[in-house]
């Protein structure tokens, strides 16, 4: 087994200068009631370019267009809390998965609610689509796969976490799904196997944070919580193990960008900021700071420059991270009213 390499080591044999990011949000907006809380998944940001954001008991949507504010529902009539939210590929339906184990599915071009499934017996953190097929995981061990076509049955049980479920990610040929938990391990799952083809058990601390390369197929990040702190890179077709780095902290999210081999990664305890890095090298290209509790929650905007992060400092900050290869540079889109260079 490798060891982890020291982040501030592999800075300092840098060769390159570092790509110019903004130190400062490009924009802060208010998020009262968001949740201290890593296990949850509360904040995602659509095809469309709408933000949703769970918020105690209810979702609100935030137009990243024109900064329109839409309460989507709220719970509190019914005793219940929001505790993840995920948009499908088309950005036009959003699942919902709730603190008493149910999940909820609005067509938001309408504003209405077109399934309410019940199953689970805890709270829903963690919620995946892949085309038509939602996938959800709870504290209750499972994960589900349901059709939208047919939302109201289980069409599959995945059993193989001792403890709660937190992260779920498809690759990007959406062939393999990668569970993380609460029991330090790290599962890939095919469409059709009812146990994991794959088990990695090299955490030590919860996993939420999972990241499949857009780049390289079968390449997935993992971070680990307050325990383990590192970030770890495999190669799940071969089986493989590439690197690992010790970032210092407990890793809360990662995300690749769509354009270049560089990946974010967002921190809690102790350090509460963020952090991008150059692969394969993983050499820093920036830190940020800003946010006064732990990053628990991140998503990248659809046009791949620029991310959002929340933290239980009720706020979400909007950063410039991520830059299209110049030679590639496409006219600014109506997706995308915040460019890179600012």
């Amino acid at each position: 087994m490798y060891n982890c390499v020291i982040a501030n080591e592999v800075l300092g044999t840098r060769a390159e200068p570092p790509r110019k990011i903004p130190k400062a949000p490009y924009k802060v907006l208010d998020a009262p009631d968001l949740q201290d809380d890593f296990y949850l998944n509360l904040v995602d940001w659509s095809p469309q370019n709408v933000l949703s954001v769970g918020l105690g008991t209810c979702v609100y949507l935030w137009s990243a267009n024109n900064g329109q504010v839409t309460k989507l529902c709220d719970f509190q009539s019914e005793g219940d809390s929001v505790t993840s939210v995920s948009w499908t590929e088309k950005g036009n339906h959003i699942a919902v998965g709730t603190q008493r184990g149910y999940i909820h599915i609005w067509d938001v071009t309408v504003s209405r609610l077109i399934a309410l499934l019940d199953g689970h017996t805890a709270r829903v953190g963690t919620l995946a689509w892949n085309n038509d097929l939602l996938y959800s995981g709870s504290r209750d061990k499972c994960i589900f796969q349901r059709d939208l076509r047919t939302p109201c049955s289980i069409t599959r049980k995945l059993r193989a976490h001792k403890q709660e479920v937190c992260g779920l990610k498809w690759s990007s040929d959406r062939q393999y799904l990668a569970s993380g938990g609460n029991d330090n391990k790290l599962f890939i799952w095919n469409l059709s196997a009812e146990t994991p083809i794959q088990t990695y058990a090299d955490h030590e601390a919860a996993v939420k944070a999972i990241a499949w390369s857009p780049h390289q197929h079968g390449l997935l990040a993992s971070g680990g919580g307050t325990a383990d702190r590192c970030i770890r890179f495999r190669n799940i077709l071969t089986n493989q193990s590439i690197n690992c780095i010790d970032t210092g902290s407990q890793v809360c999210n990662l995300a690749w960008s769509k354009y270049t081999n560089e990946l974010v990664s967002t921190h809690g305890y102790s350090k509460n900021h963020i952090v991008i890095w150059k692969y394969p090298s993983l050499s820093k290209v920036a830190e940020l700071s800003g946010h006064t509790y732990r990053v628990l929650y991140l998503s990248v905007s659809p046009e791949g420059e620029s991310i959002v992060t929340g933290a239980g400092d009720e706020t979400l900050r909007f950063w410039n991270v991520f830059c299209k290869p110049k030679a590639s540079k496409e006219s600014k889109s109506l997706l995308n009213p915040f460019p890179c260079a600012r």
